[in-house]
C-alpha cells in the first residue's frame, strides 16, 4: 500500500436543507463520508491561542466539521504540509489514517465536531512527531487500512 499523503485529505460539501427557521445538514454513514461512523465527539470552549490535535492515527479515519465558528487544520504527511480552513457547517474535511493533523486558530465560540471510524483506542494515536516520521516511512502503514 502507498503511504498516505495530504492529497488523500479532501473537503466534502454536505447536503443543506434550507428552511425559513434555519438550515439542516445531514450526515449518513458511508454516504457523505467514506466510512461508517463509530464515534462522535466535539471540542468547544477552546481558550484563545490554544491548539488541538497534533497527532496522527494508525487506523482511524476522521471527518472534521466546524459546527460553529472557524478554525484551521494543518495537515502533514511527513513530506508536505497544507493548511485547510473550516468555517462553514456544511463542509467537512476527511483525514485518513497516517496523516498528522493539528487544529489551530479557533475563533471565539468555535465548535469542532469530529466523526470517527473507530472507537477511542489510545494505541491508535501517534502523539510524538518523531514517532510519526518513523511510522510513515516505507511500508509502515498497516496494509489493512484503506485510504
Amino acid at each position: 500500500m502507498n503511504r498516505p499523503t495530504i492529497s488523500n485529505c479532501h473537503m466534502v460539501e454536505l447536503p443543506r436543507i434550507p428552511y425559513r427557521a434555519g438550515n439542516i445538514t445531514t450526515v449518513s454513514n458511508e454516504q457523505e463520508i467514506p466510512f461508517a461512523i463509530r464515534r462522535i465527539f466535539y471540542i468547544y470552549d477552546i481558550p484563545g491561542g490554544v491548539d488541538r490535535g497534533a497527532h496522527a492515527h494508525r487506523t482511524c479515519h476522521q471527518f472534521l466539521i466546524a459546527a460553529s465558528g472557524s478554525f484551521e487544520i494543518e495537515l502533514d504527511d511527513g513530506m508536505a504540509k497544507r493548511t485547510v480552513m473550516l468555517n462553514r457547517p456544511y463542509f467537512g474535511l476527511h483525514v485518513p489514517p497516517g496523516i498528522w493533523a493539528a487544529e489551530k486558530g479557533f475563533s471565539s465560540g468555535a465548535i469542532c465536531l469530529v466523526l470517527n471510524s473507530h472507537l477511542f483506542d489510545e494505541g491508535d494515536y501517534i502523539r510524538d512527531y518523531a514517532d510519526y516520521l518513523n511510522f510513515v516511512g516505507p511500508s509502515s502503514l498497516d496494509p489493512s487500512v484503506q485510504i
